[in-house]
């Protein structure tokens, strides 16, 4: 085992030190005691970060399946903001919901560490193994407020429908290996480009089985089932990880493996992507109007976004790879923050996360208030925010790669999409204040933490031309 090995995976080995932490600091509290467990997440993240910064640009590899190259240290960076955001809106809602500390931020941080290997992996075993240590943590996490019927129903759907989509990923990767005898995504390409003219049936069921998979780690139409109840019975704060981390890890791993593994068979996979970008837009934003409770409206909110980042993908160019990585850091930041305002408003008597509670909401709690309808525009794609930019850069790759009507449909689902995300803001400011109980002020780090997502909501909205650069150089390692 040599040293530059273990150097490629520093990141990861970081976060899973600050989960094992968790766990005996957890093991070791006194009952009663205090202890600042979320801190070591932070540390364990600070750790990732300073690593991946001082592996920029050297493209080490880890016993030839994971590779710190910038594409994926650019998504570890997402997922370090994510998990950042995560730990520091989460300490309110856990001891307000009575949830075990030490598992859940251990749970939290392991999460994080596979979310991190898939987005590093350059091997479909070693993706699929990530992909389950991600899986496990979350499974868990949305389960984890066992007195909850419906945290326990959404936890036990999402294990259910999770297993299916495992075992058709892990059966694709049997049949990739069958006929290309390889799993590494660096010797996949050449291999399929000749063996897939010899067995196309074989090559067509291996992908379809892959895309299965995928499909259903980023929401995408039709394996998109789980994700209201999932998010509407998982803690808010949950809700907001899983809808972000998740999904900025998958569509890695997604981007990685048809890039570098499958595009050979681009003119095969391509169809399926654009139906599924187009349907997966049209069907998160007409469902996503009906809905009054707000984190299923966000949770379709989270399919119509998905929908848009397979814009990118279909765009087939670096100009939408690039839009796609810019993409997960505007949304990571803005829903997550969105979700944090949400678990910031519930009591223990009530949840506060329904149309009708935010009623308002701009008397009782100005400043949240605020918070919110910015995040909420950012979401609808409104100038001057993140939002805009990352769904501009999407489009445009689509209208330069000459797909218009994918564009065209993406366009029309964002502005029918702004009428929900405007609602709230008008029961917000316009309604009258209803019944709801006044919640308790946040704590400084989640005010940090919403004060940080807004700068960056906004700098990115204005000044996106940096982050838009260093994406695009990003997606130069894939090839």
């Amino acid at each position: 085992m040599s040293p530059s090995a273990i150097t490629a995976i520093v990141p990861i080995l970081c976060v899973t030190a600050a989960g094992l932490a968790a766990m005996l600091a957890e093991a070791f509290r006194e009952p009663g005691e205090k202890m600042p467990i979320s801190g070591l997440g932070l540390v364990g993240l600070a750790g990732a970060a300073i690593s991946a910064g001082l592996l920029w640009g050297r493209n080490a590899t880890g016993f030839g399946v994971v590779t710190a190259d910038t594409f994926g240290l650019f998504v570890v960076m997402i997922l370090v903001v994510i998990g950042v955001m995560t730990l520091l809106l989460s300490p309110r809602p856990v001891a307000q919901d009575g949830l075990p500390g030490g598992e859940f931020y251990a749970l939290t941080l392991f999460a994080l560490a596979g979310m991190m290997l898939m987005a590093m992996a350059t091997d479909l075993l070693v993706i699929f193994l990530a992909l389950e240590v991600m899986s496990l943590a979350v499974y868990v996490l949305t389960a984890i407020r066992r007195e909850s019927a419906a945290s326990v129903e959404g936890g036990f759907k999402y294990f259910i429908l999770g297993g299916f989509s495992s075992a058709f990923f892990l059966y694709g990767i049997a049949f990739v290996y069958g006929i290309a005898h390889t799993t590494r995504l660096d010797r996949l390409g050449s291999a399929l480009a000749g063996e897939a003219a010899a067995h196309p049936t074989l090559a067509m069921v291996a992908l379809g089985l892959l895309l299965v998979g995928f499909a259903f780690k980023v929401s995408a139409v039709p394996f998109h089932m789980w994700t209201p109840d999932a998010y509407e019975g998982a803690p808010t704060i949950v809700a907001g990880f899983m809808s972000t981390g998740v999904k900025a890890a998958a569509f890695a791993a997604f981007v990685r493996v048809m890039v570098s593994g499958f595009e050979p068979l681009r003119a095969e996979w391509f169809p399926v992507i654009w139906g599924m970008a187009a349907a997966t837009m049209i069907l998160g934003t007409v469902v996503g109007v009906a809905q009054t409770n707000l984190k299923r409206m966000l949770a379709y909110s989270s399919i119509a976004h998905a929908g848009f980042i397979l814009v990118g993908l279909a765009a087939g160019n670096d100009t939408g790879r690039g839009a796609i990585l810019f993409y997960l850091l505007a949304y990571g930041v803005t829903n997550l923050a969105a979700f944090g305002v949400l678990a910031l408003l519930a009591t223990k008597e009530r949840a506060n996360d329904d149309l009708d509670s935010m009623a308002g909401l701009s008397v009782r709690h100005p400043a949240l208030a605020a918070a919110f309808a910015v995040l909420l525009l950012s979401l609808g794609g409104l100038p001057p925010t993140a939002g805009f930019v990352g769904k501009w850069y999407v489009f445009s790759a689509a209208m330069r790669a000459g797909h218009h009507g994918l564009a065209i449909i993406g366009v029309l689902t964002s502005v029918v999409s702004i009428f929900f995300y405007l609602r709230v803001i008008v029961m917000m400011y316009m309604a009258e204040p209803g019944d709801a109980p006044r919640s308790p002020q946040p704590s400084r780090a989640a005010v940090f933490a919403l004060a940080t997502a807004l700068v960056v909501t906004f700098y990115l909205g204005v000044m996106p031309a940096q982050a838009l650069d260093l994406a695009l150089r990003s997606v130069g390692s894939l090839f």
